[in-house]
C-alpha cells in the first residue's frame, strides 16, 4: 500500500531535525561536500541512509520492517566556518543496527559503502559517540598492568624494557643474543618491533626458540622473571593464533599485535586467545 517505485529524496525519510538522541544512540559527526545542486539537508540524510537501512529507491520490503526503530537519522546539520560548500551533518544510529562486541560490523556500516555515495562530492567522519550500552559488550585488554605485575613480580617502580635493533636483518641467532644482552644488562623485558613478522633472513619459529633461550638463560642468571614481545601478527588469523601457541608452548608471557594492519576482526581474536590460556598481549 502507497508503494510507488522510482528514485526518492533520502531527506523525506532520513532527515529528521526534531529527533531527540538516545544516550543509546551511537552517534557520528561527518564532515560533508555535497555534489553541485544536491542539499546539504539531502547530502546528510543521504550518508544517513546509506549507512543504516536506506537505499536509492523505495522497495516493498520496506513494509516488512519498522523503519523508525532501525534507521538512521540526521539529526542536525551546520555549515563549516571559513569553508565553501562544506557542512557536519550529525548521524544518530540505534544501538540494534550492530552486532554485539565487533568493531568490524560498527565500521562496516559507519565507514563502509557511504564513502563511495555519488551524491558526495567528499566525506569525512570526523567523529564518533559509542554508548556504554555498546563499549560494554566488549570484552577489553585480556589483562591489565596489576596481572603483568604480578607474571613479572615487578612492583614499585615503573617497568623498563626496549625494543632490539635493527630491527630487520639480524639472524635469529644474533636477534636472541641481543636480547639475551639487554635482560641479562637490567631490563625487564624486551620487544619485536612491529614489521618483525617471519622473513627469510629470520623465520618466526627460529626467533622465538632464541628469545625464550635468552630470556630463560637470563632468569637463571639474574633471579628475576624476564619477557620478551613476541610478535604473533600473521597474514592469517589462523598463522597468528599458531604462533600465539608456540609462545605458549615455550612459556614466554607476553606476545604482541599489529592492530591496525592486522585488522579489528584479528586483533579481538587474539586477545579472546591470550585471555583463555594467560598470554599477556602487548596491542602495537
Amino acid at each position: 500500500i502507497g508503494f510507488k517505485a522510482g528514485v526518492k529524496d533520502y531527506r523525506l525519510t532520513y532527515y529528521t531535525p526534531e529527533y531527540v538522541t538516545l544516550d543509546t544512540d551511537i552517534l557520528a559527526a561527518f564532515r560533508v561536500t555535497p555534489q553541485p545542486g544536491v542539499p546539504p539537508e539531502e547530502a546528510g540524510a543521504a550518508v544517513a541512509a546509506e549507512s543504516s537501512t536506506g537505499t536509492w529507491t523505495t522497495v516493498w520490503t520496506d513494509g516488512l520492517t519498522s523503519l523508525d526503530r532501525y534507521k538512521g537519522r540526521c539529526y542536525h546539520i551546520e555549515s563549516v566556518a571559513g569553508e565553501e560548500n562544506q557542512y557536519v551533518a550529525y548521524v544518530a544510529y540505534p544501538l540494534d543496527l550492530f552486532e554485539e562486541g565487533s568493531v568490524t560490523n560498527m565500521f562496516t556500516s559507519i565507514v563502509g559503502n557511504v564513502f563511495g555515495f555519488k551524491a558526495l562530492r567528499a566525506l569525512r567522519l570526523e567523529d564518533l559517540r559509542i554508548p556504554p550500552a555498546y563499549s560494554k559488550t566488549f570484552q577489553g585488554p585480556p589483562h591489565g598492568i596489576q596481572v603483568e605485575r604480578d607474571k613479572l613480580n615487578k612492583y614499585g617502580r615503573p617497568l623498563l624494557g626496549c625494543t632490539i635493533k635493527p630491527k630487520l636483518g639480524l639472524s635469529a641467532k644474533n636477534y636472541g643474543r641481543a636480547v639475551y644482552e639487554c635482560l641479562r644488562g637490567g631490563l625487564d623485558f624486551t620487544k619485536d618491533d612491529e614489521n618483525v613478522n617471519s622473513q627469510p633472513f629470520m623465520r618466526w619459529r627460529d626467533r622465538f626458540l632464541f628469545c625464550a633461550e635468552a630470556i630463560y638463560k637470563a632468569q637463571a642468571e639474574t633471579g628475576e622473571i624476564k619477557g620478551h614481545y613476541l610478535n604473533a601478527t600473521a597474514g592469517t588469523s589462523e598463522e597468528m593464533i599458531k604462533r600465539a601457541a608456540c609462545a605458549r608452548e615455550l612459556g614466554v608471557p607476553i606476545v604482541m599485535h599489529d592492530y591496525l594492519t592486522g585488522g579489528f576482526t584479528a586483533n579481538t581474536t587474539l586477545s579472546q586467545y591470550c585471555r583463555d590460556n594467560g598470554l599477556l598481549l602487548h596491542i602495537h
